[in-house]
């Protein structure tokens, strides 16, 4: 199960590795797939509050595989980390509504 932590870790640097992307880009970062980013009224401030969104599902996204390290393999205790995946993901894209919403032009 180790490895399986391992797999979930890498997956939660991506993540961050997406987070400093946007901290540092010099355009609105886009959130949805096939659509193009939108035209804010405060880019730096945008990006930095996409930022914010995706080191902090990164750092839950981390949190919620650390049964990974404890549980047997096919516990049903995994159900908590499938569903809290499912479940800050879908805060996720609200949230991000709400900034875009916030920016918009």
């Amino acid at each position: 199960m180790k490895t399986a932590f391992l797999i979930w870790s890498l997956t939660a640097a991506a993540l961050a590795g997406i987070s400093l992307y946007c901290r540092r880009a010099e355009k609105p970062v886009g959130f949805w797939a096939n659509v193009n980013a939108p035209e804010v009224s405060d880019l730096k401030q945008y990006n930095r509050e996409v930022s914010r969104l995706w080191a902090g599902y990164a750092c839950i996204f981390e949190l919620l595989g650390i049964p990974f390290l404890f549980l047997r393999q096919n516990s049903p205790l995994f159900l908590i980390t499938g569903l809290g995946v499912v479940f800050s993901s879908l805060i996720l894209m609200v949230m991000y509504t709400h900034i875009e919403a916030k920016y918009r032009k």
